[in-house]
């Protein structure tokens, strides 16, 4: 009896110990911000569709003013400068956009590719592709209204030289001042209240009957630290390396944390690793 008093105490502990060995559960909400965040593509089309130049277009992508342009993809907390490519090739029309990461060769991403094509009904199609590797497969945006409400249509099917963007890495022009990136809560919202979020349409195919080649397809940057929708071996290989600032989070004392999701906020109850967004 005296044994079985004794052991009870030591009974009560052992469960009380226990109780508090264990961890409550909490699931964490991860909000990660992807490259494609920094250039809303229905901004861009939109644009292309209100200036006259090849030239007047660069200018106002850059344009701290226009909040179209809020690319940081080497997290260096300056905007990345857009650079406009003219393309003009058996009778198709249209722009590629990249940016420089830097000095060195080989270090320039395409971003997307704008065309225009003119139908039988004298409506113009345009239409923004945006690169797979940061927006992901068959990333598309399009836009039908007529020839006259596009006002570059008379500058493309002009003759003239086609523009190639002289600037690039730390070469600017005179106008252009360097700035901070924009919160991307901030940048979203922006772009969500302005009419083009309904006009141009998103989708998985092309809406013009022949596709363009951008002569900039094959310009892929390794050193980008913002998170890509589909990125490449070397991009891979850099980035787990050099983690992007927006995969950190902070992660309390016997938590668990919920799947992290590209642009948007998640709770899932997940068993993936905290800020596992690839």
């Amino acid at each position: 009896m005296i044994q079985r008093l004794l052991l009870l105490p030591l009974a009560a502990a052992a469960l009380l110990l226990s109780g508090c060995g264990k961890k409550d559960t909490q699931y964490v909400t991860t909000i990660v911000q992807t490259a494609a965040d920094g250039l809303n593509l229905q901004a861009v089309t939109d644009l292309a569709t209100k200036v006259k130049t090849a030239e007047e277009f660069e200018k106002k992508l850059n344009e701290k003013g226009n909040q179209i342009n809020n690319l940081d993809l080497d997290e260096d907390s300056k905007v990345d400068y857009i650079k406009v490519t003219e393309i003009n090739q058996d009778g198709q029309h249209g722009f590629s956009l990249t940016t420089e990461l830097s000095a060195e060769e080989n270090e320039e991403q395409e971003l997307c590719v704008i065309q225009f094509e003119q139908g039988a009904d004298k409506q113009v199609t345009v239409q923004t592709h945006g690169n797979s590797h940061i927006y992901g497969n068959n990333h598309y945006y399009h836009h039908r209204t007529s020839m006259t409400d596009v006002l570059l249509w008379s500058y493309l099917i002009s003759a003239h030289r086609p523009y190639y963007s002289p600037w690039g890495y730390n070469r600017y022009p005179s106008y252009y001042s360097s700035y901070s990136p924009r919160s991307s809560a901030a940048y979203n919202n922006h772009h969500k209240a302005q009419p083009y979020a309904k006009n141009i349409q998103s989708s998985t195919k092309p809406a013009v009957q022949k596709p363009i080649k951008s002569p900039n397809f094959n310009k892929t940057a390794s050193k980008i630290k913002a998170p890509l929708k589909n990125p490449t071996a070397s991009q891979k290989s850099f980035q787990k390396r050099n983690p992007s600032k927006t995969l950190s989070s902070r992660k309390g004392f016997g938590s668990k944390s919920s799947s992290s999701r590209y642009g948007s906020s998640s709770s899932s109850r997940s068993r993936s690793s905290f800020g596992g967004g690839k």
